[in-house]
């Protein structure tokens, strides 16, 4: 099977600040990050979509206690991209210790970091991160 986005250009592009998915062909679900088959409906016609990268949080933790090589404490959202698909990713620009309710349903507009690569994933890895919009 040809996979219309691979992970390394899946990595490139978030390394530029592109957020690339896949749209289907069959029935317009949007996935982000790209998967081999559609989420909704399991079709493997897929075409590579850009998104803009905003959206709404719908739920988040504060995590404490980190896995070797990161520092707690940190903010990780669900986050309901404009174009459907949720993603998950660190919360950047609210301090851990304010994190409240309140942030659900803030909208949040996603950029992108680069994780280190520790002894069990190797490689330094792009990965979402959000940031509060303007108000």
């Amino acid at each position: 099977m040809a996979y219309p986005i691979t992970y390394d250009e899946y990595q490139k592009n978030l390394e530029k600040g592109r957020f690339v998915g896949l749209k289907c062909k069959k029935c317009q679900t949007v996935s982000f990050p790209p998967t081999a088959v559609c989420r909704a409906c399991g079709a493997t016609a897929l075409e590579p979509v850009t998104l803009g990268g905003g959206g709404t949080v719908k739920t988040f933790t504060v995590i404490r206690v980190a896995p070797e090589g990161r520092k707690p404490p940190y903010i990780v959202v669900m986050v309901e991209l404009d174009e459907g698909p949720f993603v998950l990713g660190n919360l950047d620009g609210i301090q851990p210790d304010q994190a409240t309710m309140d942030l659900i349903g803030k909208r949040v507009h996603m950029d992108r970091h680069l994780v280190k690569g520790d002894v069990y994933s190797g490689e330094d890895t792009y990965v979402p991160l959000f940031r509060p919009e303007s108000s």
